[in-house]
């Protein structure tokens, strides 16, 4: 009795938790219009990437999911257009691009398919992630974590430069992670040839994001086209269906989050915040979390670091022979 009394006023403890988060951050999602912009997210499908990819199209804009899994990119966008219908809200248009971020093949016949059919690009989200997967590699050799988290999105990205810059102003939204705080730029052993641990490696790729976004930020100035990282906070996705939860923990770790985690909606507000908001026109080079600004550890603003792992990723990726 005592152990279900503690139970059951833990969980109302929890509910109340979530239900005060909730509420403070109601009314939270920007209320700018994005009508008659294009906006990319890559891994829209599920997650933090389908939560922006609606909020966005709410905002009117024309919405380009690239998502490795065509079938369920589809059904996804299927959802999120009968949901908004039922609301009786949107305006804008959702359309559905293979892109496959482990491939450096498909990363290149998405953006040239792109370059073949879209005016103008007025932001893209770099959105999609793989978190703590055992190792293996991408079609091109590369770990997986660090080739689709970076170098993939280092490749859409270079591709994708001159129509941004021709739609300018735009905007360029990089996801990364608070882990990126426990990783290191090894430059012997980029491709974890010598040693491989999902965290650390995760966390790496995480580094490497911000310090992308930082250096492409510098070598964009005065373009009109803006680069800024975030942290979502823990939300409630399916990153982490690689992390093994023992089963009899599973009925706590499903409480815990649904009391602590963000939902999905809630983890996309700064994405959306930093693609849409008036507030950010023209700020670059920074790190958000909760869609404001916030301070980097120094190994996240190391110039030097930033370049060379720029100079690496180009050769890697082959744009740079």
């Amino acid at each position: 009795a005592a152990v279900a009394a503690l139970v059951l006023g833990g969980g109302f403890l929890l509910a109340a938790r979530r239900w005060l988060r909730a509420g403070a951050s109601a009314g939270s999602a920007p209320g700018a219009s994005m009508r008659g912009k294009t906006v990319i997210i890559t891994g829209a499908n599920s997650g933090l990437g389908r939560a922006a990819a609606a909020e966005l199209l709410r905002m009117r804009a024309r919405v380009i999911m690239g998502c490795r899994d065509r079938a369920r990119a589809e059904r996804a966008a299927r959802e999120i257009r009968a949901e908004l219908g039922e609301r009786g809200e949107g305006e804008g248009e959702l359309v559905v691009r293979e892109l496959d971020l482990a491939s450096l093949r498909s990363v290149r016949a998405f953006c040239h398919r792109v370059l073949q059919e879209e005016p103008r690009l007025d932001v893209l989200i770099n959105n999609a992630g793989i978190f703590q997967c055992p190792y293996m590699k991408t079609e091109d050799g590369f770990e997986m974590q660090f080739g689709v988290n970076h170098l993939g999105h280092f490749l859409l990205t270079n591709l994708l430069l001159g129509l941004l810059k021709n739609s300018a102003p735009s905007r360029i939204v990089v996801v990364s992670s608070k882990l990126y705080k426990y990783g290191e730029i090894n430059f012997d052993d980029l491709n974890s040839e010598i040693s491989y641990n999902k965290s650390f490696c995760y966390s790496r790729s995480k580094l490497a994001n911000i310090l992308f976004a930082r250096e492409l930020a510098r070598r964009l100035e005065g373009t009109g086209v803006t680069v800024n990282s975030l942290h979502p906070g823990i939300a409630r996705t399916n990153l982490g269906r690689h992390v093994n939860i023992p089963l009899l923990a599973k009925p706590l770790f499903n409480l815990v989050s649904w009391a602590f985690f963000k939902t999905p909606l809630e983890g996309a507000q700064t994405s959306i915040y930093l693609a849409s908001s008036p507030d950010v026109e023209g700020v670059s080079g920074k790190y958000f979390g909760d869609c404001k600004e916030e301070e980097l550890l120094p190994k996240a603003m190391d110039d030097l670091v930033a370049r060379k792992l720029w100079d690496m990723s180009e050769v890697m990726v082959g744009l740079l022979k």
